[in-house]
């Protein structure tokens, strides 16, 4: 039996839960992935605001879920083997907390955790206008080696719906960690 490949899913209070939701959906199809969830107070408030999904709802989408304040869980510990962290959506507080290593809930210590293995962390953040703090935190972590991928939709591929662009956006993360996703992205032949 092979061992599954773990990838973390962590979901704060900025609008976007789509976005979390919609990996989760995709990982739960991939028979060599397992999902390990994390969300924060604020981001079950959007989940419920946006979606009118309940915690329980999202919970049966994960193979494994962890509590906001457990700093004991195993996504908090380098030795917890995963191929890294996708954020998304990301608050800006919870961007600040990770440019900073200030470990003080499990999301942000979970991507310290990233960091500091050199695992992949992708950071789906969702604000506008951008100050300048955020700008900064953006390059900050983007010097530690996260990627900052703002979900912001193609027009180049004519999609057709909400849910396309989604996918898409889903999809292009998710091919960073090398996850099967040639049903979601379509690829630019050029013209």
């Amino acid at each position: 039996m092979s061992v599954k490949k773990r990838l973390i899913i962590a979901m704060t209070g900025a609008t976007g839960a789509i976005y979390g939701v919609r990996m989760l959906q995709v990982l739960q199809q991939q028979a060599e992935w397992e999902s390990h969830l994390v969300i924060s107070s604020a981001g079950l408030v959007n989940l419920k605001y946006e979606l009118n999904m309940s915690r329980s709802e999202l919970y049966q989408l994960a193979d494994v879920t962890h509590g906001i304040d457990d700093i004991a869980s195993c996504i908090a510990s380098g030795s917890f083997k995963t191929a890294g962290i996708v954020v998304a959506p990301c608050s800006m507080k919870t961007l600040a907390a990770i440019a900073q290593g200030f470990g003080d809930n499990l999301i942000s210590r979970s991507a310290d955790v990233a960091l500091k293995e050199r695992r992949r962390v992708v950071i789906m953040p969702r604000e506008t206008p951008l100050n300048l703090a955020h700008i900064r935190n953006m390059a900050s972590v983007t010097e530690m080696g996260a990627i900052v991928f703002p979900p912001m939709p193609a027009f180049y591929n004519k999609s057709d719906s909400v849910a396309a662009m989604v996918d898409e956006g889903v999809g292009r993360v998710l091919d960073f960690f090398d996850v099967d996703v040639e049903n979601l992205v379509t690829e630019w032949q050029g013209l």
